[in-house]
């Protein structure tokens, strides 16, 4: 039962364009205690379908650039030839550490964005009040 929370949780997650393969590594290994490589490697299976499901959707509301996400397509292949290779010879735990400061400099992106737009918005906001 819970894989399949963890699956809709993913999902949905994954489907409005955040990154639902971050939640699932974090969750396969925490809530299910799966070792670090195999989660990396079931986010890749399970990036599969829900991305077709997402191009789909996104092509038939003109949402996607062709040209830019073939280019973007061909090299993000090659990154992640090169990311397999790298991820499937490093300690298990060293690859933990290495998602935590990913996960923390996401974090740390997300609070200055989010500041930021509160700023300009609280600066707009006066801007209108004082008209």
């Amino acid at each position: 039962m819970i894989q399949i929370l963890i699956g809709i949780l993913s999902g949905i997650i994954s489907g409005t364009g955040m990154g639902g393969g971050t939640i699932l590594i974090f969750l396969l290994v925490y809530v299910l205690g799966i070792e670090q490589h195999i989660a990396q490697a079931t986010n890749l299976i399970f990036f599969i379908p829900t991305s077709i499901i997402a191009i789909i959707i996104n092509l038939k509301n003109k949402n996607i650039a062709i040209q830019s996400a073939i280019l973007i397509s061909i090299f993000g292949i090659l990154g992640a030839i090169i990311g397999a290779n790298i991820s499937i010879n490093i300690d298990v735990n060293l690859l933990r550490k290495c998602f935590g400061i990913f996960l923390a400099i996401i974090a740390i992106h997300e609070i200055y964005t989010i500041v930021k737009w509160y700023k300009k918005k609280k600066i707009r906001d006066t801007n209108k009040n004082e008209s």
